[in-house]
C-alpha cells in the first residue's frame, strides 16, 4: 500500500422512548464536549461553502473537508500532462538525450514531502467539493430547519421544504429515525450545485448515539459544484445570498420528536464499516447514515497509517487514486477507490497548523455526491 506523505511541516497542538413533547432532547449527563474534542469545534456561523454557514445550535467538528472531484481532476489532467511533457522535452533537450515518458499523475509517490498534484500549472484547480461534519447541540428540529432555510436561498429553484420534517425524514412511532435531502439546483450566482444533507440521531432500538456524538444527532452537509469544471474555476466571486427566511414564527407541520439517546457507543467501538481506529487517534464525530468517521492525530504519520489500513482492507490497491491539494494554510491528501460492492471508499487527510485531521467515508451506489449529473 502506497504511503500518504506529508506536504508541510505543521505546528501541531495537540439520544424509541423518553422524549420530550416540544421537539427538544433532554440534557444528557455530559453536557459539554471533553477538552480533546472541544478544541476542534467550530461554532455557529462558521463558513461552509457558497455562502452557507454552520447554523445556530450546531458545531462543526474538525476543519471543513475539501477536495477536488474526479470530474474536475479529469478536466485538468490533459493540461497537466501536456505541461509535464513539455517540461520533460525541454529538460531532455538540455541534457542531449531523448525525452523520458511523462510520469502519471496517479503514480505511487515517493516518501519525500510533495506539493500540489497540479503544481505545474500556473493556476492549480481549487477544490469543488465541501463537506461539513456537524454535531447538533440545540433543538434538532430548529437546527435542521435553519439549515434547510439557508438552502432555499442558495438553491431557490429547488423548492426545498423548511416547515415539514416529513419531507426529508423518516420516523418510527413519530420519533425521527433519520433525514436525507439530495438535490441539484442553481444558485443566484448561476452555479450548478449538488447538495446532500443527512441527519443521524443514533440507534433508536438501543438508544445509543454514534461514537463521539455526545448522545446528540449528527448532521452531514455535502456541497459539490457540478457545472462545467472550468467555468466553475473561473467563477471566483463569492456567492452573495439574501438572509434566509426565519423559521421561528412558523410551526413545523409533522410534529415529530427526536429520540433521546441514553449513551454513546464506546470509544473503542467500530466507527465505520466495522473499522476501529487505534487509540492514538481521537475520534471527533461519526455517523452510521451516511457512514463517516472524523478523527485527529498527534502526528501526520499516524493519520497516514490509519488511512492506509482503512483502504487496504476494503479496496484493490491498484485501483486506488490519489490527489494532493496544497494552499497557504492546509495540505489535503485524498484517496478513493471502489470496493467490491461498488461503494466509493474515500479518505481525506488534512494537514494544518491547527492539527492533523482524517475523515473516512463510504458512499453506497446511488448515494454518492456524484460526478455524473
Amino acid at each position: 500500500m502506497r504511503r500518504l506523505t506529508a506536504a508541510v511541516v505543521a505546528a501541531l497542538a495537540l439520544s424509541v422512548t423518553a422524549c420530550t413533547t416540544d421537539s427538544t432532547i433532554p440534557s444528557a449527563d455530559r453536557t459539554t464536549a471533553p477538552p480533546e474534542v472541544e478544541s476542534h469545534e467550530s461554532g455557529p456561523a462558521s463558513p461552509i461553502a457558497y455562502g452557507l454557514r454552520v447554523p445556530a445550535g450546531a458545531v462543526q467538528l474538525g476543519p471543513l473537508v475539501r477536495f477536488r472531484s474526479e470530474r474536475l481532476i479529469a478536466a485538468y489532467r490533459p493540461e497537466l500532462e501536456a505541461v509535464q511533457a513539455e517540461e520533460a522535452a525541454v529538460e531532455a533537450a538540455e541534457e542531449g538525450s531523448e525525452p523520458t515518458e511523462t510520469p502519471s499523475t496517479t503514480a505511487t509517490p515517493s516518501l519525500r514531502p510533495e506539493g500540489d498534484t497540479f503544481e505545474d500549472l500556473d493556476e492549480p484547480p481549487r477544490p469543488d467539493t465541501f463537506i461539513s461534519l456537524m454535531r447538533i447541540d440545540g433543538d434538532p428540529t430548529s437546527v435542521v430547519r435553519r439549515m434547510l432555510a439557508q438552502l432555499t436561498v442558495l438553491l431557490p429553484d429547488a423548492e426545498i421544504e423548511t416547515d415539514d420534517l416529513a419531507a426529508y425524514c423518516t420516523q418510527r412511532r413519530e420519533r425521527v429515525a433519520g433525514c436525507e435531502l439530495d438535490v441539484v439546483g442553481t444558485t443566484p450566482g448561476d452555479r450548478e450545485l449538488h447538495v446532500r444533507l443527512t441527519v443521524d440521531p443514533g440507534e433508536l432500538s438501543s438508544r445509543t448515539g454514534n461514537v463521539a456524538s455526545l448522545e446528540r444527532p449528527v448532521m452531514q452537509l455535502w456541497v459539490q459544484y457540478v457545472g462545467d469544471p472550468r467555468e466553475g474555476q473561473a467563477q471566483r466571486e463569492p456567492e452573495e445570498l439574501d438572509d434566509p427566511p426565519s423559521i421561528e414564527d412558523r410551526v413545523e407541520r409533522s410534529g415529530w420528536i427526536w429520540p433521546k439517546m441514553d449513551l454513546d457507543a464506546p470509544e473503542d467501538s467500530p466507527v465505520i464499516d466495522g473499522f476501529t481506529p487505534p487509540s492514538s487517534a481521537t475520534v471527533l464525530l461519526s455517523s452510521r447514515r451516511s457512514a463517516f468517521a472524523s478523527m485527529t492525530t498527534l502526528r501526520a504519520s499516524i493519520a497516514t497509517e490509519v488511512a492506509e489500513r482503512f483502504t487496504s482492507e476494503r479496496v484493490d490497491e491498484t485501483e486506488l487514486q490519489r490527489d494532493v491539494v496544497a494552499d497557504l494554510n492546509e495540505v489535503i491528501v485524498t484517496t478513493w477507490a471502489p470496493d467490491d460492492d461498488g461503494n466509493v471508499v474515500r479518505t481525506v487527510h488534512t494537514l494544518s497548523a491547527r492539527a492533523n485531521y482524517l475523515s473516512l467515508f463510504i458512499l453506497p451506489p446511488g448515494q454518492q455526491a456524484t460526478d455524473e449529473q
